[in-house]
């Protein structure tokens, strides 16, 4: 391991830390916090503070605070959202990038976090970030190691909304389904394709649950990790206790959700080749065949916006039009207020008066 006071490489390459980062990611709900719990749990160190854990997740998030507020900060700016199904969002990422500002900012954090070899940080905002993280590491001499956490989209899905949707109507569940269905795809072939060419690991979350042992040992081995236990052991081990199949508690099909076909078709062989890239991870096969998918995505995508955009102008019209409205109210109530407040200024006897009418008087 080269220390990080050894001689600069002569050819120019930065120093290496002896630090390793291994950048949890995936869509939300994919079992994230369990992948990351897990390996805190075999030595590797979450950066400190982590973010509580709640009612939602009583188990832990095992998420760096300063990064999902970084994340989480910068998407608000942009109007964006974890998985945002617009193809062009990363366009906007990465006008934000051009500036700098996101690089300096994670270089001072990183920085600081160097005194651990092996680091773990998860967030599932972090693929929008790829190259952000990836010219920070490498101008600090880390080893960034990307780990992508996989679930069925019917299952992401209805972990997040098939509570609320199922009491709603048939028209408001194709919407709000659609959109998460297509989100999924869209963030699952971003978080692929930014991971190639570098130490990559894909993980089904049903596979953590059934033999974390068996799962995480082919994580370790192709990235090159090492933990603080041999995973053919079957001795007990903290993990044991934190992981267990009931966990999953979201076990839907495509059968439980309302969206178009073509569009759960797609999800379906995205899936099914994510799946091929968790035992190989660089198959050009599924990469090739990716890259036709995000490219038909993108094609379906922009007929979706041609077609609807009447009804997209219309409900910005009508937006812009009920804001003005509100605006307007509110402004003329604030007139009326200041004129009341200036004739009581003026007459303060009538004032007087006024307090000592029934039901106008101070109330002790």
């Amino acid at each position: 391991m080269t220390s990080p006071t050894s001689p600069a490489d002569p050819s120019g390459a930065p120093d290496s830390s002896g630090v390793s980062l291994v950048l949890v990611s995936g869509s939300g709900r994919s079992g994230t916090s369990s992948l990351a719990g897990s390996l805190k749990r075999l030595g590797l160190h979450v950066p400190q503070p982590e973010v509580e854990a709640s009612e939602t997740n009583p188990r832990g998030f095992y998420e760096p605070k300063w990064v999902i507020d970084f994340h989480k900060g910068y998407l608000k700016q942009l109007a964006m959202h974890n998985i945002d199904s617009r193809p062009d969002a990363p366009a906007l990422v990465a006008e934000l990038a051009a500036t700098g500002e996101p690089q300096q900012r994670l270089k001072e954090w990183l920085s600081g976090q160097l005194d651990h070899p092996r680091l773990v940080v998860k967030d599932p905002h972090a693929f929008w970030f790829a190259e952000v993280w990836s010219t920070v590491c490498a101008d600090l001499g880390v080893d960034l190691k990307w780990l992508t956490a996989l679930r069925h989209p019917a299952e992401v899905v209805g972990s997040r909304d098939i509570a609320y949707l199922q009491s709603q109507s048939e028209e408001l569940r194709l919407v709000k389904e659609t959109s998460n269905v297509a989100g999924w795809v869209n963030a699952a072939l971003l978080t692929e394709r930014v991971g190639r060419g570098t130490a990559r690991s894909f993980i089904r979350y049903g596979d953590l649950l059934a033999d974390w042992r068996t799962a995480l040992a082919r994580v370790g081995q192709q990235l090159d990790l090492t933990y603080d236990a041999d995973l053919t052991d079957p001795a007990p081990h903290p993990v044991d206790e934190f992981i267990e199949p009931s966990m999953r508690k979201s076990q839907l099909t495509w059968d439980d959700l309302h969206l178009p076909a073509h569009l759960r078709d797609t999800a379906q062989e995205v899936w099914d080749l994510l799946g091929q890239l968790v035992e190989e991870p660089t198959s050009t096969v599924a990469t090739e065949r990716l890259d036709q998918i995000q490219a038909d995505y993108a094609a379906r995508y922009a007929e979706a916006v041609a077609l609807t955009y009447d009804h997209s102008r219309a409900e910005a019209v009508l937006a812009a039009r009920k804001a003005r409205d509100v605006q307007r109210a509110t402004m003329q109530d604030l007139r009326r207020q200041l004129r009341e407040a200036e004739q009581r200024a003026a007459h303060p006897e009538r004032r007087s008066l006024l307090d000592r009418l029934p039901g106008r008087g101070r109330r002790g």
